[in-house]
């Protein structure tokens, strides 16, 4: 196992934009780009992906494998922890069928270390002993001391801190015996750690001091920013309270010089407890609130509906089939005349031949029609696909001018939709159940938009968000909105009563809120239909104030609905950014609603309507 290298990647790229390679050698080529690019992790997972596409093209389980690995290296160094676990349990599936021990172990330890950044020891524990045991059967030395160091870690986190040392000592007997300086470095800093933890402060500072110095010419920023909190540490417990800052604020530098959120969370955590003890709480206050916003940028579940990239890319394959048999059709064209040329100069041919070519080109019409069907088959697959993405009017204009202007809405109600707990839930479920679980619902949802005739805006993770009285302007959207939520709450209640192994039942909140916003799209290859303004800001407010089963709504919705339905007042509540803002429940559709008949009329923007 080789260290990263920039200068590596930065020459390979030529060769990669010369498009030369094929077969086994572009894939090893993709996989090390994808390995030694460290300066921009999001073009290191763009060539992950490209060998995990080219990997299923060509069955090649090993290089799908070492895909899944390296772009689920990638995506926990940015804090995409949910979706580096998915990549990581993918490898190893890959590497299984591979009937490769030695990437099926690298995959458990990966995936081990995800779960203990996450803070579930009991299953990081259970990974990293499935890691040991196979790679102990391999002859890759280095990731099974990896593997061992990384374990002994999470035992020392565990307070088990004579297991730690076992490990983290084996590990470094295998790192000293071939050479390997990084993963000495990490030894030493290791068992630094854990001196400190267990009081022999100078012998800790003497580990991780050196530990730092190897690191710092191997320029590994991840584990000196670990290293240098602990040195905060150290220092602190021997009331140094300067030096224990000014260690906690270089590693802050560190994190987010590199864009390491883990660290930066740490670090900002760190930094908020030191100004705690100088009760400084204005300081501690604002490095607390920083350490708060980058550790949910870590543990949230929020990318399960990231289906944009599929759906990209399968629009630009069939615009490649278009183009394909367009360019057959004008090849056809020019066969066809060059015959015509043929038959007039052949005009004493005996009858057998004429009828050779009289079938000829009934077989090129053929063919032709053939080709046409495909043609008009792929457009209208790629329209279709088109208003699956963007309103009918928005995606009309986008075909007719390129482009999409932004539009502003005096009047559209707007609901959000979010489900209890689904945090809590989310952590002891596997990426393929939460799926599961969260299309069960917002399949349901799709359907219930389409019958009165709503637009759904988009789904963030487990929050769901759609609109009435957009793009066209209606009448009665409000009423429809709030019907909608009423069905909406009404599916997921009786969800709780059926029962199945393979979805998770969860209890969800709804906000409501009518004014005036803007409605556009956003980008311009992977185009987004999406709202803006205080009406959709004070509907997820409704929404964060609601409670588990009720529908919560403003007073701008309430006076457009009072009659129509019955409502408890809540009262006034208190805002964020809005001050106190009054709010209802949403019980019933009193007797006046219940046989109303919606239209769909559209009008004109009015600014009276509410």
């Amino acid at each position: 196992m080789r260290a990263q290298n920039q200068k590596v990647a930065d020459s390979l790229l030529k060769i990669y934009q010369t498009n030369e390679l094929v077969n086994t050698e572009k894939l090893e080529l993709l996989r090390n780009l994808s390995f030694n690019e460290v300066n921009n992790l999001e073009l290191s997972i763009h060539y992950a992906d490209e060998l995990i596409t080219l990997s299923k093209l060509e069955k090649n389980n090993l290089y799908l494998y070492r895909g899944y690995y390296q772009k689920g290296t990638k995506n926990r160094l940015i804090g995409n922890l949910n979706e580096a676990l998915n990549d990581f349990f993918n490898g190893g599936k890959a590497a299984i069928k591979a009937k490769s021990i030695n990437g099926e172990g690298i995959s458990y330890m990966a995936i081990a270390d995800v779960y203990s950044v996450m803070g579930n020891s009991n299953n990081a524990e259970i990974y990293y002993n499935k890691s040991t045991q196979l790679l102990r059967k391999s002859n890759d030395s280095i990731s099974l001391a990896s593997a061992l160091l990384n374990a002994g870690d999470e035992y020392s986190k565990n307070k088990k801190f004579g297991l730690a040392l076992t490990n983290f000592e084996e590990a470094g007997a295998i790192f000293k015996k071939i050479n390997y300086s990084s993963g000495t470095a990490y030894t030493l800093g290791n068992i630094g750690m854990v001196y400190a933890k267990i009081g022999k402060s100078e012998l800790a500072k003497s580990y991780i001091t050196k530990a730092i110095n190897i690191l710092e010419e191997l320029k590994d920023y991840y584990a000196i920013s670990d290293y240098l909190l602990c040195m905060s540490d150290i220092y602190l417990m021997q009331n140094n309270w300067p030096a224990a800052l000014r260690y906690a604020k270089r590693s802050l530098q560190l994190a987010e010089q590199y864009g390491l959120k883990e660290q930066i969370s740490n670090s900002n955590l760190k930094i908020s407890e030191l100004y705690q003890i100088a009760k400084n709480p204005k300081e501690s206050l604002k490095f607390y609130k920083n350490h708060i916003a980058y550790r949910d940028s870590i543990t949230n579940l929020k990318s399960v509906q990231q289906m944009a990239d599929i759906r990209t890319n399968y629009e630009v394959s069939q615009k490649q089939i278009e183009v394909d048999l367009l360019e057959k059709d004008s090849e056809i064209q020019k066969l066809k005349e060059k015959k015509q040329q043929n038959i007039i100069y052949a005009s004493a041919i005996s009858l057998l031949l004429i009828l050779i070519i009289t079938i000829g080109f009934y077989r090129r019409y053929k063919f032709i029609k053939k080709t046409n069907g495909i043609i008009e088959e792929e457009k209208n697959r790629s329209n279709q696909l088109l208003l699956n993405i963007l309103p009918e009017e928005t995606a009309l204009e986008l075909k007719r001018s390129g482009k999409v202007q932004a539009k502003k809405f005096d009047s559209v109600t707007v609901l959000f939709a979010d489900f209890e707990g689904f945090t809590k839930y989310s952590e002891n479920l596997s990426p393929e159940k939460l799926v599961e679980s969260i299309d069960f619902y917002f399949s349901k949802f799709d359907t219930i938009m389409d019958k009165y005739n709503l637009e759904k805006i988009k789904t963030v993770g487990d929050a769901y968000m759609c609109a009435g009285g957009l793009p066209f302007p209606t009448k009665d959207h409000a009423h429809k909105i709030v019907l909608a939520a009423l069905e909406i709450a009404q599916f997921v209640e009786a969800s709780k009563n059926v029962n199945s192994e393979n979805q998770t039942r969860f209890e969800i909140r709804i906000g409501i809120n009518t004014g005036p916003l803007v409605a556009g799209v956003v980008g311009i290859k992977k185009f987004s239909y999406d709202i803006w303004g205080d009406t959709v800001n004070i509907a997820s407010r409704m929404e964060s104030n609601s409670e588990a089963g009720k529908i919560n709504i403003s007073d701008f919705t309430y006076n457009i609905i009072k009659n129509d339905f019955d409502c408890k007042y809540r009262g006034e509540i208190e805002v964020k950014n809005k001050g106190m803002m009054k709010m209802y429940f949403v019980n019933d559709p009193l007797n006046s609603l219940k046989n109303y008949t919606f239209t769909n009329e559209l009008v004109l923007n009015d600014p009276n309507e509410f």
